[in-house]
């Protein structure tokens, strides 16, 4: 062997051992994909009973039934107003609530439409704020009880009025 055909041979294997580890990760990530479904998607396009996929939508008003032990159902509800019924036995986010947003992973049990969660997560509004944060802006006067932070406009004013006290106290 020459020392060109050594040098493409070392090539050509290393160039090998790269395509069959990067076909591995895409085989192993195709394996865990779960696909993002709405109650209104699946009213489309039904999943076949067994395939994992993740649910999305608003836990339905009214529909949280506990059962025994840690089984709790409820239905999945979006703006559509399809209604998947959801069971999930575990223990539930401190953020879920009826209204709120959630997203599950599970499958659809066989002969049934009733979608089997192992995994349930709830997700928070977006006027979610830290505590501390909000404590801080509640001790500057910027906090308006029910409503959040004041607008900004509001909030220099209201500092200019807490200035314009201190300064008036002797």
């Amino acid at each position: 062997m020459t020392r060109k055909q050594k040098r493409l041979a070392v090539i050509a294997g290393g160039m090998s051992f790269i395509l069959v580890a990067v076909l591995l990760v895409m085989f192993a990530f195709s394996q865990s994909v779960a696909y993002f479904y709405m109650p209104g998607d699946l009213a489309k396009t039904p999943v076949a009973p067994g395939t994992r996929i993740r649910l999305g939508g608003l836990v339905g008003a009214g529909s949280v039934l506990r059962g025994e032990g840690s089984v709790v159902r409820f239905a999945v509800t979006d703006p559509s107003g399809e209604i998947v019924n959801v069971r999930y036995q575990g223990i539930l986010p401190d953020l879920f609530r009826e209204g709120q947003g959630v997203v599950t992973e599970g499958t659809f049990e066989t002969g049934s439409n009733v979608f089997t969660a192992d995994t349930v997560l709830a997700k928070h509004d977006e006027t979610y704020m830290p505590k501390d944060v909000a404590d801080r802006l509640k001790a500057q006067g910027l906090w308006e009880e029910g409503k959040g932070a004041a607008p900004q406009g509001e909030a220099a004013k209201g500092q200019e009025a807490q200035g314009q006290q201190t300064r008036a106290t002797p």
